[in-house]
């Protein structure tokens, strides 16, 4: 078995560490959800807080690691008698994010559940992380189902296995901790809320810190066992701290000021729900046990908001996370009881033991002060220019701001997004669990049964009784039971909804450059990227402009990425369309090298004009034709604006296959899309 990197021997990150220490301290916490760039230690310092853990004393036998002072009375492994135990150490489970619901949950023997009509469970990873940490790296990019799963389990401490009438409990009591990295997409927010806490980790910009980091890690790769001893006796006192403050814990109290200022805290901030306020109550009850204290005080409240709240505040993804500790302070010295007349506000909690033992305050930095998502993110241009002023020469026709390119201008801020309407990839596709097109998953409604292929997940008990029923007598049936084989059992074939890549192709052009205009295309476009963030969708950005097209943001799972680099889109020049189209087929061809199941959907936003170089207009429609002989499925955002309209949008959506809709019919609650739906619904009635 291989020496784990020293908990207290992780340079800096203090939060992290406070966090991990305060659900050791008390697990009802809730887990902790640590955000941050790759390369910051956060799988280290996960995989070293198992060693302080306190040893567990279990049933001798059991699967399910039953306390023997009180055991599971549904344990599957149950009843269980007084007596014999063992004890062993805390143990540290991964989930990988691949892992299948059987994996994490469990698995029956279907055959034998049919046959003998008994429970043959084989646990699963919640089973072994019971009393234990059930660690998942990269949580963003599990698939909904299993979070849903793991969370659940978390939050009731127990798992429920429940299939084709066979139902199995266990308890499952687990320290929570999940990592990310942000630009790899985000979480849904009502899976940010179930985590407790939240913290932030970046890499130090100290050079004298970072130079420690690498001697450290250089040592310890030299020699792990000798690294580790040299931190034992750190490690040995911080264990016997965390013991100590789990025998504390029951006897700290949360008087009513403190409790006072917990929920005053958390309706100035606006959280939804109240799983804030628990949340926040049990860490700042932690955070004076840990600090060896039997009373909540004013600067354990406030490090508990620090820690409990900046991901509940987010509204969109595109919110930044983080918490106005000036605001913070302002609440907590309102509500402050006659013993905290005077509150610190910049509290230093006991560190602990180790130079860089964690407690400090700090909890998550202020959000830079960028104003609303529907702001400018440079200078405004000229004032609104007519839409006959819009048709003119594509260089721009605005004087050139200092310092741009021939014929930029400065970006605009998006206008106020709204809910789109589903645009879909028609077809049935097999790609990664979303909620966007329809297609074949392990999740959905029944809509037939095959043999299976491989494992079987998801049994069709009517197709396997039909299978099995022929040959009962041929198999000497005599008793109630139905004797089945494995060519007996069949797959249940499920359909449900699929996440897609969907490619923003974005005209940013001088024809497209009015000030008003920009902004209705860019709040459109933002409004498609929060419905792609909603409907768990790969995001990808080409913009054209000028004599060529980029790049702007490759394929990922990061739609807020995809939201900052719109916010910074310049405009003006010439309308090379072939050249964006033509991007856009090299990308969808990449990655369909990369993914072949995902399903692309090609958003093309322009007017349609078509400028620069020789014929322009008869490469666009050749380029146009290129995606549609490869069967993209394709939307045209139809930008022209005017009460005189030429339709080129129409056009180009007609060879390439696809669906033109103008930004009014965009809107899901759009006047002409109620129309087109009575419409439709009116003929189909008759």
């Amino acid at each position: 078995m291989s020496t784990p990197f020293p908990f207290t021997a992780v340079v800096g990150q203090d939060d992290l560490r406070l966090a991990l220490l305060l659900n050791a301290v008390s697990p009802a916490v809730g887990g902790v959800l640590v955000r941050g760039e790759k390369g910051t230690a956060k799988s280290t310092a996960v995989r070293a807080l198992s060693a302080l853990l306190p040893a567990v004393d279990v049933v001798a036998g059991c699967r399910f690691s039953c306390d023997p002072d009180s055991p599971d009375a549904s344990c599957p492994d149950g009843p269980h008698e007084p007596g014999a135990f063992e004890t062993r150490p805390a143990r540290m489970v991964e989930l990988p994010v691949g892992a299948s619901e059987d994996r994490l949950v469990g698995a029956l023997d279907i055959e034998r559940a049919l046959a003998e009509g008994v429970k043959a469970f084989e646990p699963g990873l919640l089973a072994d992380a019971h009393r234990g940490i059930l660690y998942v790296d990269e949580v963003n990019l599990l698939h909904d189902h299993l979070v849903d799963l793991l969370l659940d389990a978390a939050a009731m401490g127990a798992s429920y296995v429940e299939r084709e009438g066979v139902s199995v409990r266990h308890a499952a009591r687990f320290l929570l901790v999940g990592t990310m990295n942000p630009e790899e997409g985000e979480l849904r927010p009502q899976l940010l809320d179930r985590f407790g806490l939240t913290v932030e980790v970046a890499a130090s910009r100290e050079p004298d810190q970072r130079v420690e980091v690498v001697r450290r890690r250089l040592a310890y790769d030299d020699d792990p066992a000798g690294f580790a001893a040299r931190w034992a006796d750190e490690e040995a006192a911080v264990r016997a701290r965390i013991a100590a403050a789990r025998e504390l814990l029951p006897r700290v109290r949360l008087g009513d000021a403190a409790l006072r200022q917990i929920a005053a805290t958390c309706a100035a901030f606006e959280v939804d729900g109240m799983r804030a306020d628990i949340v926040m109550a049990r860490t700042a009850t932690a955070l004076a046990a840990w600090a060896g204290r039997s009373d909540v005080l004013a600067e354990d409240v406030r490090q508990a908001a620090l820690l409990a709240l900046p991901h509940r505040r987010r509204r969109n993804p595109f919110d930044a996370p983080g918490l106005d500790e000036d605001k913070l302070d302002e609440t907590l010295q309102e509500y402050a009881g006659p013993e905290d007349d005077d509150p610190d506000p910049d509290p230093d909690p006991d560190p602990g033991p180790g130079t860089d033992g964690p407690g400090g305050g700090g909890g998550q930095p202020e959000p830079e002060d960028g104003g609303p998502r529907g702001g400018e993110s440079g200078a405004r241009p000229e004032p609104d220019q007519q839409d006959q002023q819009d048709q003119q020469d594509e260089t721009g026709g605005e004087p050139q701001p200092s310092g741009a390119g021939a014929g930029e201008q400065a970006a605009v801020g998006a206008a106020e997004p709204f809910r789109t309407k589903v645009l879909s990839v028609p077809g049935l596709g097999e790609g990664a669990a979303g909620r966007r097109s329809r297609a074949r998953t392990e999740h959905g409604r029944t809509t037939g049964a095959r043999r299976p292929r491989g494992t079987l997940t998801k049994l069709h008990l009517a197709a396997t009784v039909r299978a099995a029923a022929p040959h009962q007598r041929a198999r000497g049936r005599s008793g109630p039971g139905l004797v089945v084989r494995r060519d007996d059992l069949r797959q249940a074939t499920r359909e449900g909804r699929e996440g897609n890549l969907v490619l923003f192709v974005v005209d940013a052009s001088g024809s497209m450059a009015a000030r008003q205009r920009m902004s209705a295309v860019k709040g459109a476009v933002l409004s498609l990227l929060l419905d792609a963030y909603q409907r768990r969708d790969k995001v990808g950005l080409v913009t054209f402009r000028g004599s060529s097209a980029e790049v702007a943001l490759p394929p990922t799972s990061s739609v807020d990425a995809a939201a900052v680099r719109l916010e910074s889109l310049p405009t003006g020049g010439r309308t090379p369309l072939a050249a964006g189209l033509l991007r856009a087929h090299e990308v969808l061809r990449v990655e369909r090298l990369r993914d072949p199941a995902r399903r692309p959907l090609l958003v093309v936003v322009t007017d349609g004009r078509a400028t620069g170089g020789p014929e322009p207009v008869a490469l666009a429609e050749r380029a146009a034709r290129l995606l549609a002989a490869g069967q993209v499925a394709s939307v045209v955002v139809d930008c022209e604006s005017g009460p005189v309209r030429l339709g080129l949008a129409g056009r180009l959506a007609g060879e390439l296959g696809g669906t033109p809709v103008t930004l009014d019919e965009l809107r899901a609650d759009s006047i002409a899309g109620l129309v087109r739906d009575v419409q439709g619904t009116s003929r189909r009635a008759a």
